[in-house]
């Protein structure tokens, strides 16, 4: 299979992977999202030349598709109208995210078999963290520092929600967008943090009156 993936060309691999996301045209991965590409890979350090251009070629069809989609299905292809939970109207990010997640599951699925046919675990979680700028450590580091006394169990669940976040944002053009869905996952672990008898506005109010004060001690030295 690989010795046939390599007598392709990569316009020849983007066409067939373009055809297995069931797209109607053809994907022209711009230089800038190759070399972006060439860059995440090559900080995996992977040393087979077969398995590193498969990899780029996965992520720069990826975040091509992506960008592609997102340029032709704006915010303004979706009605206004509310969100069902807090009732507010819907506002131009929120109909985007609604826009660009409608993009086919089989571009996800694409980029996550190819990343896994090719990468470790941990290999693969380096490249979604490429994608998110390592939002999942920023934001965990976050919560232990405002809740000192985060058990193990409750780390462990946190994690796997911000992961979940990550492998889901990298469906997502820019970071605002990318930010908003982390914002859910982030209620997610504050909801679990409320159901285990913590109050979370009284935790984080805590620590940024901690912030401010150590602020201000350090201005008057």
């Amino acid at each position: 299979m690989r010795k046939f993936i390599k007598s392709f060309t990569l316009f020849a691999l983007l066409i067939s992977t373009v055809n297995a996301f069931s797209q109607t045209k053809d994907v022209v991965v711009p230089e800038e999202i190759l070399t972006k590409a060439k860059e995440w890979v090559a900080a995996l350090n992977l040393t087979g030349a077969t398995k590193k251009n498969a990899v780029e070629n996965v992520i720069a069809v990826h975040l091509t598709t992506i960008r592609d989609w997102h340029n032709s299905h704006p915010s303004s292809t979706v009605p206004d109208g509310i969100n069902p939970v807090t009732g507010n109207k819907l506002s131009d990010l929120d109909k985007q995210i609604i826009a660009d997640s409608a993009i086919p599951g089989s571009v996800h699925l694409a980029l996550m078999d190819g990343l896994n046919k090719n990468l470790t675990p941990e290999q693969v979680e380096t490249v979604l963290d490429k994608y998110t700028i390592g939002k999942v450590d920023f934001t965990m580091k976050g919560y232990k520092a405002i809740v000192p006394d985060l058990t193990t169990d409750e780390e462990a669940k946190i994690l796997a929600f911000l992961k979940q976040a990550r492998e889901q944002a990298v469906d997502y053009k820019n970071m605002k967008q990318i930010s908003a869905i982390f914002e859910i996952y982030k209620t997610k672990s504050e909801q679990m943090l409320n159901n285990n008898g913590r109050s979370w506005r009284a935790l984080y109010s805590a620590y940024t009156r901690k912030i401010k004060e150590e602020k201000a001690n350090k201005a008057k030295q």
